[in-house]
C-alpha cells in the first residue's frame, strides 16, 4: 500500500484541498512553492500511463479544476503541471504555482512550512474553489 493510499484511507493525514469519489487533492508536504499541491487518483495505479483512459482523462480534468483554485488562491503567473512518478508507486499528478521556469525544479530545495500555515494555505485554496 503506498503513502498515497494510506492518505486516502485516513491512516496518514493531509491538508486536503478537494476530493471527489475517485480523485483527492492535498498539499505536498515537501514543496516547491507555496500551493504545491500533488492531485492523485483513489485507484491505486504506480504509472501514470497505465491507468484505465476514463481514470486518465477524469484526473486530468480532476487537476484541471484544482489548478484554478491554486492560481485564485496563491499569487503567481501560472500553475505548472509535472509528472515525476518516481518517488511514490501511486500515480500523481505536481501542481505548483509559478512566477519563473525554475520555479519547477525538483533539484531544488524544498521548502519547509509549519502546519498552521500548511492548514492556512489549504484553506486559501478549498475558499477559492468553492468560488469557480
Amino acid at each position: 500500500m503506498s503513502i498515497f493510499s494510506k492518505i486516502i484511507s485516513g491512516e496518514i493525514p493531509a491538508h486536503v484541498v478537494a476530493e471527489t469519489f475517485d480523485f483527492l487533492a492535498f498539499l505536498d508536504i515537501n514543496p516547491l512553492a507555496e500551493g504545491h499541491v500533488l492531485v492523485i487518483p483513489k485507484k491505486e495505479v504506480d504509472y501514470i500511463f497505465d491507468l484505465d483512459d476514463e481514470t486518465y482523462a477524469g484526473l486530468q480534468i480532476f487537476a484541471k479544476i484544482v489548478a484554478t483554485g491554486i492560481k485564485k488562491a496563491i499569487p503567481c503567473k501560472k500553475v505548472g503541471v509535472a509528472v515525476i512518478g518516481l518517488e511514490v508507486p501511486h500515480a500523481h499528478i505536481h501542481l505548483i504555482p509559478m512566477n519563473r521556469v525554475d520555479d519547477m525544479n525538483f533539484a531544488r530545495p524544498k521548502l519547509s512550512f509549519t502546519k498552521e500555515q500548511l492548514e492556512t494555505t489549504a484553506e486559501k485554496i478549498v475558499q477559492a474553489l468553492k468560488i469557480n
